[in-house]
């Protein structure tokens, strides 16, 4: 008898699960046992065509997946929670999200993006946030560099991070700590030979060549990231073109005199009226960050992210996603941005009001959008050279690189028309 009711519970069990039509892999700050893996799981999924919804603000911007034994199967594999849901059940969340009072809704994935990293050779993962968060979640990505920017490959992709770069040839400012080391000799060598290879007399011509190209991808219509010093490194190039403003260390000629009043801020992505950082031996470009500002102590950095409404501004809410409002400060070259050279055209994503800085910042260029992230990685305070990679499977629901994963999903989005 017993064995015969068993057979019939097993026999029910398996009628609900053929009936399931969907995955839930939830957001949340209880459920998830890996929020950066879910990323990769849901970028997959994309890619191999099934039916995939962005659930914004639903249980930390859960994602909803048409089911499959073999999307089951990968989650299991990459230790990523999910939840089967039968077609009663994914109304009545749907049905949720739909609901005029509810700040929710349900946007649908439908193209993977191609993603490119701009990233030198011999570079370690861990060397950038967003390389080592996609080989973590294990979402494809090609490395490309100077060569491949300015012989137009940009165009094969969608989405372009931008490394810890210095686009105004003063590489990286690390003349004052470090121009005896054997590693910054080297690099600046092989940056003047590439230039030279290239067709350029200065480093600093190169790289504004391929800050203009990069420009050109997002006034066409592509999505840029950047991180750190690529963020104020990159206006900075594009405000001074035709302006030299880099010292005989760096160019073998001085500045141009009087560089400051050059600066054409209408060049600028995001930022304005800023003022040059001229020492050479200052590890700074200019006053747009807030490293040597803030004065915050390392147990209370934190910046806060925006609420906005899903339904009528699904972007920044998609960019803002995430399963706390609260997110840890991290420092870098380019800690964060003062709020008052900031471009009033652009949304301020994060930020720590009580220190007038802003974290986390998004606009539109053209065709295409830019998202600048302050400071190098989430999960290690105050990355210098040298240290130890960071190991994100001791961070598998990292808030701060939740963002980075945001990022490359959004350009995934089912385009909506206007609301009027």
């Amino acid at each position: 008898m017993f064995r015969t009711r068993l057979l019939i519970f097993v026999f029910l069990l398996s009628g609900f699960v053929a009936k399931a039509s969907f995955i839930l892999v939830p957001m949340d700050d209880t459920t998830q046992q890996n929020h950066l893996k879910a990323y990769g799981i849901t970028y997959w999924a994309i890619d191999k065509q099934y039916k995939v919804n962005w659930l914004l603000n639903y249980r930390g911007g859960s994602f909803l997946i048409s089911d499959a034994a073999e999307i089951r199967r990968e989650c299991q594999i990459r230790g990523v929670s999910f939840e089967i849901l039968s077609d009663g059940q994914t109304q009545t969340i749907l049905n949720e999200i739909a609901s005029p009072s509810q700040n929710m809704e349900s946007v649908a994935l439908e193209k993977a993006p191609k993603v490119a990293v701009y990233t030198p050779s011999g570079k370690m993962p861990w060397d950038d946030a967003v390389t080592l968060v996609l080989t973590y979640a294990e979402i494809p990505f090609t490395k490309i560099y100077d060569t491949e920017v300015l012989s137009d490959q940009l165009l094969l992709y969608d989405w372009l991070h931008l490394h810890h770069e210095d686009f105004t040839g003063q590489y990286g400012k690390f003349f004052g700590a470090y121009r005896h080391a054997p590693w910054y000799i080297e690099q600046k060598r092989a940056a003047e030979e590439a230039a030279t290879t290239m067709g350029y007399n200065k480093v600093s011509n190169q790289k504004l060549a391929v800050a203009k190209k990069i420009r050109d991808f997002v006034v066409g219509g592509g999505f840029l990231f950047a991180m750190c010093s690529a963020t104020d490194s990159f206006d900075i190039a594009l405000s001074a073109e035709g302006v030299d403003i880099c010292e005989p260390m760096f160019d073998g000629d001085p500045s141009e005199a009087n560089y400051q009043s050059k600066i054409d801020y209408k060049q600028t992505f995001a930022f304005k009226d800023y003022i040059l950082e001229r020492r050479p031996e200052k590890y700074e470009f200019s006053d747009i960050d807030m490293t040597e500002k803030r004065k915050i102590p390392m147990d209370k950095d934190y910046f806060s992210l925006m609420e906005f409404s899903a339904k009528w501004d699904p972007v920044p809410s998609m960019l803002c996603q995430n399963h706390t409002q609260l997110v840890k400060g991290f420092m870098g070259q380019t800690t964060s941005f003062d709020r008052n050279l900031i471009k009033s055209n652009i949304l301020v994503l994060g930020d720590n009001q009580i220190n007038g800085e802003a974290r986390y910042i998004h606009g539109q260029k053209g065709k295409g959008m830019f998202t600048f992230y302050g400071g190098h990685d989430p999960e290690d305070y105050q990355h210098r050279v040298g240290d130890e990679p960071t190991l994100l499977d001791l961070h598998p629901n990292s808030p701060g690189y939740r963002l980075i994963l945001n990022n490359i999903l959004f350009p995934a989005a089912k385009k909506k028309k206007q609301k009027t």
